[in-house]
């Protein structure tokens, strides 16, 4: 059984002052507003990478509207359970949807609109006083990554021949989280294929803090985190296995040059919500306003024709999946997808 280190905290952010607290518990966020008691609710949950995306909207949103929008980060797949019940009217995700969840949706009679929002690349970090490593090849974080390396790939000089002979300590999205099944899909081959003995958790900041206080520390999440952060992490290179040596960036994501860790990322929206005048404009405000928002909090926005044809299928009430259930698909062309 995978010993995974499991952390879980509760953020709660208000939209006049945007402070963060972290407890142990489910991961919520009210984005108030100071709205009547009888405001319209927009309930969102899941994905800590979406997460900075929704917060900004919602905070924008709510200036002169009679609404009030909550946020939950539980991870993609936290999300969807959240989603597939009826409970929430939006589900972030990082990874396009599982056909186990299309299937637990059905069940429950909720239909859907699969609506991609940004591109991201899940950025691999270290503690800056780390002076040994400055990148990395895909080959080498399977080896560090992989089931296999549990209790044999312990130390940095197992990594590579002259990187100290020192314990290393992993950090990494949590197993209900969209960035860890992309990860572990994209880097060992398989979702839900890796070691247990590291940190997880669906919350990016705890994440970043732990490589923080670290010297030997690596770990992974969301592009948006690492650039919140960069004064106190050390991003790495990765070579994809061509000899070329690529950091994820606002231009290498866009571009697909930062590979294969570039991925699109998503917001759920159900089709008996979206019926609702509040969630509706809320959608639509995300979508075409929101875009502005997704570079100023660390993301790449879709192209403009590319953002016109999602505009254009919620606008339709286009239902079901655009990647057909697989789940994450390295690669990933939401262009191509899109003009099929």
């Amino acid at each position: 059984m995978k010993n995974v280190i499991t952390v879980s905290s509760l953020v709660f952010l208000a939209a006049c002052s945007q402070q963060r607290a972290s407890q142990e518990g489910q991961n919520s966020t009210a984005t108030e507003g100071g709205k009547s008691a009888v405001a319209a609710t927009i309930r969102i949950d899941g994905s800590s990478t979406v997460f900075p995306i929704s917060e900004a909207v919602g905070e924008e949103f709510q200036k002169g509207r009679d609404a009030r929008v909550t946020i939950g980060v539980s991870g993609t797949g936290g999300g969807m359970k959240k989603f597939c019940t009826g409970e929430i009217d939006i589900s972030g995700a990082s990874r396009p949807i599982k056909g186990k969840e299309i299937d637990k949706c059905k069940s429950s009679g909720i239909d859907f609109i699969e609506l991609p929002v940004a591109y991201d690349g899940i950025a691999v970090v270290v503690n800056p006083k780390n002076d040994w490593v400055e990148s990395m090849t895909v080959a080498e974080l399977k080896k560090l990554w992989s089931p296999e390396a549990q209790g044999k790939i312990m130390k940095w000089s197992d990594v590579r021949a002259g990187w100290p002979d020192k314990e290393i300590h992993l950090f990494g999205a949590g197993i209900d989280s969209g960035t860890y099944d992309y990860f572990t899909k994209a880097i060992v081959g398989k979702e839900h294929s890796s070691r247990g003995d590291f940190t997880s958790s669906e919350d990016d900041n705890v994440l970043v803090k732990g490589v923080t206080m670290d010297r030997y520390a690596l770990g992974f999440f969301g592009f948006a985190y690492y650039s919140e952060n960069a004064a106190k992490l050390k991003l790495l290179g990765i070579d994809s296995g061509d000899g070329a040596i690529v950091k994820p960036s606002l231009k290498t994501v866009a571009d697909g040059s930062y590979k294969p860790l570039s991925r699109p990322i998503f917001i759920y929206v159900a089709s008996k919500s979206a019926k609702r005048p509040e969630v509706t404009e809320f959608v639509n405000y995300y979508l075409k306003e929101g875009r502005a928002l997704v570079q100023e909090v660390g993301y790449i926005a879709m192209p403009e024709a590319v953002t016109a044809k999602v505009i254009d299928r919620f606008g339709a009430g286009t239902t079901g999946s655009l990647f057909g259930g697989s789940g994450s698909k390295v690669g990933a062309s939401v262009e191509d997808v899109l003009g099929k």
